[in-house]
């Protein structure tokens, strides 16, 4: 089993600036994919920021030169810096998993954090 805890959000005034954490535990041997996605109230959940093991990054187009998202693969945990805070930023946002190898050499899709609320307000 792997379970995932997300840290970092709050409350943040616009042009501020956040870290969130995710960090994976378990049995695990390697995580293709490491992402970040939001979701505001009454609208789709969206992606904000991936990154494959292979050094592929991509942002959408809303947070590309303000979110960086990075990895730390020894310690399974994946990061977004979120600076230049905007309102519209304001949602809960998760972090998922894909193609997670585990030591047994199973592999696992979808794992999904708990969410964590990031409220940009003054």
């Amino acid at each position: 089993q792997v379970q995932l805890v997300e840290s970092g959000g709050g409350l943040v005034q616009p042009g501020g600036s956040l870290r969130l954490s995710c960090a994976a535990s378990g049995s695990i041997f390697s995580i293709y994919a490491m992402g970040w996605y939001r979701q505001a109230p009454g609208k789709q959940r969206e992606l904000v920021a991936r990154s494959t093991s292979g050094g592929t990054t991509i942002y959408a187009v809303s947070v590309r030169g303000r979110f960086t998202i990075s990895r730390d693969n020894a310690k399974n945990t994946v990061y977004l810096q979120m600076n230049s805070l905007k309102p519209e930023d304001t949602a809960v946002y998760y972090c998922k998993l894909d193609q997670i190898r585990t030591m047994s050499g199973s592999m696992m899709n979808d794992y999904w954090g708990q969410g964590t609320q990031v409220t940009v307000s003054s």
